[in-house]
């Protein structure tokens, strides 16, 4: 069993967490629907993996700060991959409201000690 004893241990956790959201997103995107196993399967296990990791963190961190982090850094990763590796619109207003989220995050990291 997991066991985090330190906020810095807890951040390090939600940011795998939230690296494994992504990879969820685009494992989905790349499963056609749930039609192709391998990437099927891989965003069901990524799902289930940072569900379940995140979950011991929530022993140690506030929850709504740490749920807005962990979405956070999901939202944007894959916004990013959505930009860079599918070619999506990078128009100006959608790397504004990236940057926003972006900043949301680090903001709501630097309130955790408040």
């Amino acid at each position: 069993m997991i066991s985090i004893t330190n906020s810095f241990v807890a951040w390090t956790v939600v940011l795998a967490s939230g690296l494994l959201e992504i990879v969820f997103s685009v494992a989905m995107k790349l499963s056609d629907s749930y039609t192709r196993l391998v990437p099927g399967a891989l965003s069901i296990i990524a799902a289930i993996m940072s569900i379940w990791l995140m979950s011991f963190t929530l022993k140690i961190l506030p929850l709504g700060t740490a749920y807005a982090v962990w979405a956070g850094i999901g939202a944007a990763g894959t916004a990013l991959v959505g930009l860079i590796w599918f070619h999506e619109s990078a128009s100006l207003g959608r790397l504004l409201c990236v940057g926003l989220v972006i900043a949301g995050i680090v903001g709501l990291q630097f309130q955790e000690g408040s």
